[in-house]
């Protein structure tokens, strides 16, 4: 699998998955949001990161939600962020516990970025976004954004122009609208792990 940038240890991604798969099962089945302190939780994953739940059910999206911003502990990100991808992604109705079986969880572990606020590097020259490696997200004007994880442009076989035309699709703004002056152009990375399938 790839992923951008790695500073979670093996050990550290196994117990993200084991606290999305708990938090996933436990929202699911009952509405219980568990307690990520019961884990034994080391200092990166006390840290403040963002990161994107995905959900899949036999290849096909289930849902996936996330946030950027460094704003709570990475533990308690994947776990907030298992149960809005659960039952708040408007694109799909709430799992169901019949469905548990069959989904499968990939996180998106935001790293860090220009700031430590934000997992965010401003694009300067779009020679330097790498497939595979970069994320994008676009901010037009303060009243339009798009985001897509690194992952995206290898699924769908895109190259650089093919991505930033998806990304301002995504934020239903003109294709070429990345190259505007009003366009605020932005990568990040992740480091991206998942159940086994």
């Amino acid at each position: 699998m790839q992923s951008s940038e790695q500073y979670l240890t093996p050990d550290e991604e196994k117990l993200l998955l084991r606290i999305a798969r708990d938090t996933l099962d436990a929202w699911v089945r009952d509405g219980r949001k568990i307690d990520t302190a019961a884990y034994p939780l080391t200092s990166t994953l006390k840290e403040k990161h963002g990161a994107f739940v995905t959900l899949t059910d036999q290849g096909e999206l289930r849902g996936c939600v996330g946030y950027a911003a460094n704003r709570a502990p990475l533990a308690e990100t994947v776990r907030d962020n298992t149960i809005n991808a659960a039952s708040r992604d408007p694109r799909f109705s709430s799992v169901q516990s019949g469905e548990l079986e069959s989904v499968r969880i990939e996180i998106s572990a935001l790293t860090p970025g220009d700031t430590l606020e934000s997992p965010f590097k401003a694009v300067q020259i779009i020679d330097e976004i790498e497939i595979g490696r970069d994320g994008l997200c676009i901010q037009f004007d303060g009243a339009k954004s798009g985001l897509l994880l690194p992952q995206v442009p290898g699924h769908y076989g895109w190259d650089r122009s093919q991505f930033l035309s998806a990304l301002c699709r995504k934020a239903q703004l003109p294709e070429g609208s990345w190259n505007d002056p009003m366009a605020k152009l932005f990568r990040f990375s992740a480091q991206v792990f998942r159940e086994p399938q």
